[in-house]
């Protein structure tokens, strides 16, 4: 089972760290349906398509490496204990979990910077 957690730890924070790193540096140049951060609100116009890949980018960047550091410090620290399967499936779910959340975290960033219609909002 340590391999298999740290297989899957390796997968999702490189995952997130390269789509992160990926969505930073070199967004897409188009609004699509096929690649990229693609919600309504993210679809609005090009500003907004951006600034959702870019935020969305450091959430990813920054979730990733956390993820990486904190879940090998707890494969190792309890692979000795009696329940560690189940503590490892809890662990999966948890990154699985921490990888989805770039999405309610973007989209409450996309309605503070704009409004409804993707116009940024003027402070």
């Amino acid at each position: 089972m340590l391999f298999f957690a740290l297989i899957m730890t390796a997968i999702m924070s490189m995952t997130m760290i390269g789509f992160g790193y990926l969505f930073i540096k070199k967004p897409p140049n188009k609004i699509n349906s096929v690649i990229g951060y693609r919600t309504s609100m993210s679809s609005k116009n090009m500003d907004t398509w951006t600034f959702a890949h870019k935020y969305s980018g450091k959430v990813w960047l920054i979730s990733g490496s956390i993820n990486a550091i904190i879940s090998s410090v707890i494969i190792f620290t309890f692979q000795n204990l009696k329940n560690y399967n189940q503590l490892m499936g809890v662990l999966i779910f948890i990154q699985i979990l921490v990888l989805l959340l770039v999405v309610p975290l973007t989209e409450l960033a996309l309605r503070k910077v704009f409004d409804k219609k993707g116009n940024r909002i003027k402070r």
